[in-house]
């Protein structure tokens, strides 16, 4: 796994470094990466503070001895952990750390998991249909494929996929499996492009792009580890800590923003002449509403096209 060199920019990095470096500051400060991949962010943020040291949290294995060879000289400050980041609270209480100072969630895939194709992310090349993020554990793509209803398939094309073809995709997949489980991405690009009307299938990106990103959602739980690990981090942040998400649709991005609006809003009756120390609002949002990469720097990273980044400061304790 050394020498992995197909590595890309990391998205909207001088933003991110520029908003959570003040949260960064003090001697010791402890900055949690809950989606390390490559350390691309890491780096940079570790770099810009040398007083800050890192704990960053991957599921995946192969992700880590890449970016411990990324860090370089900056792994003498990092401690990185093996675990899914909504187990942020158990990662910290083992490490003996109470507060934390910044944390970024960099919600899309890493280059690691887009760029091996044997992982079976990639919808243009033939593979093997894993899509774990974590290889070792929990069901595959053509686990959920091969066992699934037509209904459910339906139900997770429609909401994690935002697949307007759900319902032929489904069905098309539940007879497709009745003469060979899938095992295969080729096969399934060629079932949904078949199932999907002619029209459509020349607009609005690659056909397929929607079922693997559903897939990918459903496999690794990825809605409900974010629904997890948002009110955990809020918990976690120190006064003057800060919190970065970037998410790449938009099931991701109304999770953040109904999470940091609420805690950026107080909470007393709105009658109520004088707010109490108490119900007054935990958050202050940083960005406002959600920022987007600007146009040069989608044109040399594509993959930053959907990004949306949103941050928040914490203000004060919970009541």
């Amino acid at each position: 796994m050394t020498g992995f060199t197909d590595v890309h920019d990391p998205v909207m990095i001088d933003r991110i470094v520029e908003l959570l470096s003040p949260a960064l500051q003090r001697p010791g400060a402890v900055y949690v990466d809950g989606t390390l991949g490559l350390a691309g962010h890491a780096s940079a943020i570790l770099a810009a503070n040398p007083e800050a040291r890192l704990v960053g949290i991957d599921r995946d294995p192969d992700a880590h001895e890449v970016a411990r060879e990324r860090l370089g000289a900056l792994a003498d400050r990092a401690t990185l952990v093996q675990a899914v980041y909504d187990e942020l609270p158990d990662v910290l209480t083992d490490l003996g750390i109470g507060r934390i100072d910044a944390i970024l969630l960099d919600l899309g895939l890493s280059s690691l998991q887009i760029d091996r194709t044997e992982r079976g992310f990639a919808y243009r090349v033939d593979a093997p249909l894993d899509m774990r993020m974590n290889p070792t554990q929990g069901s595959t793509a053509a686990d959920v494929l091969n066992t699934y209803s037509a209904g459910e398939l339906a139900r997770i094309l429609k909401w994690y996929g935002e697949e307007r073809f759900a319902d032929r995709i489904a069905r098309a997949v539940v007879a497709a499996r009745e003469d060979a489980p899938f095992d295969r991405s080729g096969r399934l690009v060629d079932v949904i492009s078949s199932a999907i009307p002619a029209a459509a299938r020349h607009t609005g990106g690659h056909p397929a792009k929607r079922t693997f990103q559903a897939l990918r959602i459903e496999v690794n739980r990825e809605l409900a580890a974010l629904e997890g690990v948002l009110p955990a981090a809020v918990a976690a942040l120190a006064v003057g800590g800060r919190f970065a998400v970037l998410s790449y649709h938009s099931l991701e991005d109304r999770l953040v923003k109904r999470t940091f609006a609420a805690g950026a809003a107080d909470r007393a009756p709105r009658d109520l002449p004088v707010v109490p120390e108490n119900l007054r609002a935990e958050l202050r949002l940083l960005t406002r509403g959600a920022e987007r990469p600007g146009a040069e720097e989608t044109a040399t990273n594509p993959r930053a096209a959907s990004a949306r980044l949103r941050v928040a400061e914490r203000i004060r304790e919970a009541s």
